[in-house]
């Protein structure tokens, strides 16, 4: 069975080029996902490893649709061999089920992991320089919710839980503590 796998990092990217470029392919399954790969859990990536089988070829457009570090790529890559699965990258033209391919798939995978760790460290390079100048300010500070002293009381009061509080006021979790420790350092 062909099968492809197809991923973007945000929901508001578009899969259609990769769609485009895998069509070719006589595809009978399709994984597609819009989320990032900064790691292996993701529900159509685990879905697809599960449902494919010895003989079945998984094609994607290029290996960092797959994983962002090499130990990722070549983790999935040694689960695919060991289910008997090949994998063929559109953009690289390799196919794992080949020495050559294998080879190649690891110093890609590098290449890929390199860049990525490049692009992070010019990023807070840029943060760094543009904090200097007073340009960036970071996320915005959230505002205590409207009825953030009746909720938070009720909360302390062990009257409602943390969840139900979150709930109520709308907040993630991570929101909801960090105001809780903001809110309770100003009184």
């Amino acid at each position: 069975m062909n099968i492809a796998y197809v991923r973007v990092s945000t929901i508001e990217q578009n899969e259609e080029r990769q769609v485009k470029a895998l069509e070719v392919r006589n595809i009978d399954k399709w994984f597609v996902e819009k989320v990032s790969a900064k790691d292996t859990n993701r529900k159509e990536l685990k879905a697809m490893l599960e449902f494919a089988r010895e003989g079945d070829t998984i094609y994607i457009h290029d290996f960092s649709r797959l994983a962002r570090s090499t130990t990722d790529l070549l983790n999935i890559v040694e689960q695919l061999n060991k289910k008997g699965i090949h994998l063929v990258s559109n953009k690289e033209n390799i196919d794992s089920s080949t020495p050559t391919g294998k080879l190649m798939l690891t110093m890609i995978g590098a290449i890929n992991e390199f860049e990525r760790t490049n692009l992070k460290e010019r990023q807070a390079e840029g943060i760094a320089i543009a904090k200097q100048k007073g340009k960036f300010k970071g996320r915005k500070k959230i505002d205590y919710p409207q009825q953030w002293k009746e909720v938070y009381s009720q909360y302390k009061q062990r009257e409602i839980t943390a969840n139900k509080a979150m709930e109520l006021l709308n907040l993630k979790r991570n929101t909801f503590y960090n105001l809780i420790k903001e809110y309770e350092q100003e009184r």
